[in-house]
């Protein structure tokens, strides 16, 4: 068996074309020893779903099923890891079925992670690009545990697509915190990981490329979304006892989040 695997949901919203490229890039790795675990998160498109059983018959894939009903995003990592971490593997690549890993990805994070024991999990810059809208960005993160921490009381200190854990990090951490939430797992599992002890740190390259289309902005905007983050922003600051301007970051975020979708594509370009 090999030690790494890659742990990736699929969706309804998740189109051939790109799923296929984002398969495509992981089987391109330069990093050759990496398992795929996917899970089906209620019903997808019938032509993803034909190309994924073509997948699992050519044994390049584990797959966890699909179920009936979608339990959202951190209920099937969940699932994932749990399996994982019963396997035995030690290292866990995120990756979305939409995205595209630079090939030399995953060979870069786990050569850092064998050789710095004390990191539990890494994360790379990464390369917005748009999907049928004219938009691209390199988005990049503080590099060490202490600038991360730091930058944390404004925002997330790493991306979430790009990070792969040492099964460590849910040894001390856990597991995603299913709390209701709207997509905002990531936050509080970083949450979780600083409380724990964990020790994070990203690498100063692109390793994923993410497809931004319409929808991505979309997504993003509403008052429910909004209020969902503000929420878990203040939790962040409560628990890991910022200070007091860390509120003010809060707030700006927050207004940025209830912009319609073409002011906060400006926003996410200019001010990230």
């Amino acid at each position: 068996m090999n030690k790494v695997l890659v742990v990736m949901c699929v969706y309804k919203n998740d189109k051939l074309d790109d799923f296929k490229e984002a398969l495509e890039s992981l089987y391109n790795q330069t990093y050759k020893k990496l398992d795929i675990a996917i899970q089906e998160d209620g019903e997808v498109l019938s032509e993803v779903d034909d190309y994924l059983q073509k997948q699992i018959d050519d044994s390049k894939i584990i797959y966890l099923g699909k179920r009936e009903q979608n339990k959202g995003f951190d209920y099937s990592l969940n699932e994932l890891i749990d399996m994982g971490l019963k396997k035995g593997y030690k290292y866990f690549v995120r990756m979305d079925a939409d995205d595209i890993s630079i090939s030399n990805r995953v060979e870069k994070q786990i050569e850092f992670l064998e050789k710095n024991k004390d990191i539990d999990i890494v994360g790379t810059y990464i390369e917005e690009f748009g999907d049928g809208i004219e938009y691209n960005k390199v988005v990049k993160y503080s590099l060490t545990h202490n600038d991360m921490f730091e930058f944390f009381k404004k925002r997330v200190p790493i991306a979430h697509v790009s990070v792969i854990f040492k099964d460590s990090f849910f040894k001390k951490a856990g597991f995603y915190p299913i709390s209701g939430h709207i997509n905002n797992g990531d936050t509080l599992m970083w949450l979780q990981g600083f409380k724990n002890s964990c020790k994070f740190a990203n690498l100063d390259f692109v390793g994923v490329k993410v497809r931004v289309n319409s929808g991505f902005f979309s997504r993003r905007t509403g008052i429910d979304k909004a209020l969902s983050d503000l929420k878990n922003r203040l939790e962040v600051i409560k628990e890991l006892d910022y200070p007091i301007k860390a509120y003010f970051y809060a707030l700006a975020t927050f207004t940025i989040n209830i912009l319609p979708p073409t002011p906060k594509k400006l926003a996410y370009k200019y001010l990230r």
